[in-house]
């Protein structure tokens, strides 16, 4: 039997504002499946980005634990965290978080040149990727010279290069008109399927979860 990608147990987090804390995750239990694409839903305040970036391991929890494909990763250190993300998860943002200088091509490189991949096999995985995401032609042009669509798409790459086993998403759609954002949850669900890849997404946007295999509810830090 195969383990969940993401398995929180009763897992806790607080931040310290001055004098008081804030328990912004209060005994989150939470399963993601192999291929599955799942959204977060919830109130401005709920917890979401909080979640999202426990799972990214970006934060760390306070209590509780965090299993990732059956391996327990509560107590990691910062280098091996760092090690995960690199080679086995992927970002997608609200706001694209390109390299402006960076063509479209060296944006969805990127990944790969941290994680030491040889060129050529570089050079075929960015091509492959732009051409499921259908950007084949603007691998030259940089970011300024792209729509918000297209942004969006590069970006889905730049997650989707790598193969990853988990994608994190915050408000992918948030900045985008009704049919765009149509096409580019349709565009994620399919790649992640086709790939292999589960994705974990924060958003208010029922056009988003109306596409998704799973919907969490949250509300004040925790997972109705």
């Amino acid at each position: 039997m195969k383990h969940p990608v993401i398995e929180l147990n009763q897992v806790v987090k607080h931040y310290r504002i001055g004098d008081n804390q804030i328990s912004a995750l209060r005994g989150v239990d939470l399963q993601l499946q192999a291929r599955d694409f799942a959204a977060i839903r919830g109130p401005s305040g709920s917890g979401k980005s909080t979640l999202l970036n426990i799972c990214g391991l970006i934060d760390r929890i306070d209590g509780g634990s965090y299993r990732l494909a059956g391996e327990d990763i509560s107590e990691l250190d910062e280098a091996a965290c760092t090690e995960i993300r690199r080679k086995r998860m992927g970002f997608i943002f609200q706001n694209y978080n390109l390299v402006p200088v960076m063509s479209v091509f060296d944006n969805v490189e990127y990944p790969l040149l941290l994680n030491n991949v040889p060129k050529a096999e570089r050079r075929a995985l960015v091509s492959d990727i732009l051409d499921k995401v259908g950007l084949t032609g603007f691998a030259e042009r940089k970011p300024d010279q792209l729509s918000g669509g297209q942004r969006q798409r590069v970006a889905i790459a730049r997650a989707l290069v790598k193969a990853p086993l988990l994608v994190i998403a915050d408000e992918p759609t948030a900045n985008l008109d009704t049919d765009t954002a149509e096409h580019i949850v349709e565009l994620m669900k399919s790649l992640g399927h086709r790939l292999g890849t589960s994705f974990l997404i924060a958003t208010h946007d029922d056009r988003m979860t109306r596409h998704c295999d799973t919907v969490f509810s949250m509300q004040d830090g925790v997972i109705e």
